[in-house]
């Protein structure tokens, strides 16, 4: 099973970046798609979710808002878009997969490799 994500870079604060999370190695009809970040000297946080129906979201509140998940199922994709960033969104942000829509990191079974993403003021 892998995931890879990919769509990090260096942006200006009010700008926008998209992030993809591609799925592969098996069905993930059952999953969850989350997205995390981490920050240097930081713990890793929770940003958002979705079912893989593409139903049912979930978002922190720190991107309520600016941030929209998304997927295409067909595709096995898992899109985050991040508009109004923030010097304070910079962080490397990880894809991950789980079976419940929860902000705990422990849940999700399956991880990215983490995309950089930074914001300057």
């Amino acid at each position: 099973v892998q995931l890879q994500a990919s769509g990090g870079g260096l942006v200006q604060a009010g700008g926008s970046l998209r992030l993809s999370c591609a799925a592969s190695g098996r069905s993930f009809s059952s999953y969850v798609m989350g997205w995390f970040r981490q920050a240097p000297g930081k713990e890793r946080e929770f940003v958002a979710a979705i079912s893989w129906s593409g139903t049912t979201t979930y978002y922190a509140d720190s991107v309520k808002g600016r941030f929209t998940i998304s997927i295409d199922n067909a595709k096995n994709m898992a899109y985050l878009q991040l508009n109004s960033l923030k010097p304070e969104d910079t962080a490397v942000y990880y894809c991950a997969a789980g079976p419940v829509l929860t902000m705990a990191s422990p849940i999700y079974d399956y991880w990215g490799q983490g995309t950089q993403v930074t914001v300057s003021s």
